[in-house]
């Protein structure tokens, strides 16, 4: 994919990368942990980044990078009592949500920041029908909604994600619906309540690259009718290069390099986005061609290196990567934490 594909295919141009829009969510020096049996873990380790107001993030690395446990500390649903947030804030419009009691956080949780899940047949109620799990939403946030309006909505959403005999789909259960009108029920749940903030995790993970295609399609249209700010979490470099504005990039618990998604395919600083770009196969590559892997394994977090993460799959490694690189600017709204990101 050249720069001039991705600039078309992303819709973005240097003078919009350069408009400074407002930030609607800030997350600080987040640390998530997890109580097992061989000790206390750090899932997300000093996590920071920032979301523009009606754009795209996309946070982006391999399983077990920490992706869903950061968007599970933002929603306030990690599993207890294992799951906790040591320490860190996250600030949605200057409100730190990470303090809230759970009263507050109930309020905002599924009106104000809303979450599609990864897999649809897991998070749909498979003992309840399409149209009472939509109606539920608008029921718990809007008590007052009389039943025929509850239901005058659940199929005005049904319509607006695209799909089809709303009616019959209404008294249908999850099982007797395909998976990519699953994923539709689950994205119309998620905008009942016109979030401020849509969190989705792989949202099309489990679909074939038709269905994919709509279902990316389907929440760009969305987001433009209503003009909510996206975090997108994946491992798929052409989803983030097909939806997000701005990319984060994970690797065992920690963001190690941000960046507009027109600068980070052009100039990724990070040997490890490095990495990640260099795999992806293109219409160039020869057939049958070995594609290029990164090589080694994810460190485990019971047993992660001293100071750089990477620093046992990292071709660049020295040895003052035994201590802990800092996230530097290397560009304009670009950041690394790599001591040799800058070469």
């Amino acid at each position: 994919m050249n720069s001039r594909d991705l600039e078309e295919k992303s819709g973005h141009s240097e003078v919009r990368d350069k408009v400074s829009e407002p930030i609607i969510l800030k997350v600080e020096n987040l640390v998530v942990a997890f109580d097992t049996e061989e000790g206390r873990i750090r899932a997300a380790d000093n996590v920071g980044f920032e979301v523009k107001k009606g754009k795209t993030l996309g946070i982006v690395g391999e399983s077990g990078c920490g992706k869903s446990v950061t968007s599970l500390a933002i929603m306030r649903l990690l599993p207890k009592p294992a799951g906790v947030i040591e320490s860190g804030k996250i600030l949605f419009d200057g409100t730190d949500i990470a303090s809230l009691d759970a009263g507050e956080m109930y309020r905002i949780r599924g009106n104000r920041i809303s979450m599609i899940f990864q897999e649809p047949m897991t998070a749909l109620n498979p003992v309840h029908r399409i149209g009472k799990q939509i109606g539920e939403v608008f029921q718990l946030h809007y008590p007052a909604m009389s039943q025929a309006e509850v239901r005058e909505k659940t199929m005005e959403l049904l319509r607006k994600v695209g799909i089809p005999d709303p009616e019959k789909r209404f008294g249908e259960y999850p099982h007797q619906i395909s998976g990519g009108m699953r994923q539709r029920v689950m994205i119309a749940i998620s905008l009942a309540c016109k979030p401020d903030i849509l969190i989705a995790d792989e949202p099309t993970t489990a679909l074939d690259v038709t269905i994919q295609a709509q279902i990316l399609e389907l929440m760009k249209q969305l987001q433009e009718e209503i003009g909510m700010t996206i975090i997108f979490i994946t491992h798929d470099m052409g989803v983030i290069a097909e939806m997000c504005d701005d990319v984060a990039v994970m690797y065992a618990g920690k963001i190690i390099e941000t960046a507009g998604v027109t600068e980070l395919f052009q100039n990724p600083r990070h040997p490890y986005t490095k990495g990640l770009l260099s795999s992806i196969p293109r219409l160039e590559t020869p057939r049958k061609a070995r594609l290029n892997v990164i090589k080694g394994m994810v460190p485990s977090l019971y047993d992660l290196p001293e100071g750089c993460r990477f620093q046992n799959r990292c071709p660049s490694a020295q040895d003052i990567c035994r201590t802990e690189p800092e996230m530097t600017s290397v560009g304009e709204n670009h950041f690394a934490s790599c001591y040799f990101s800058g070469q």
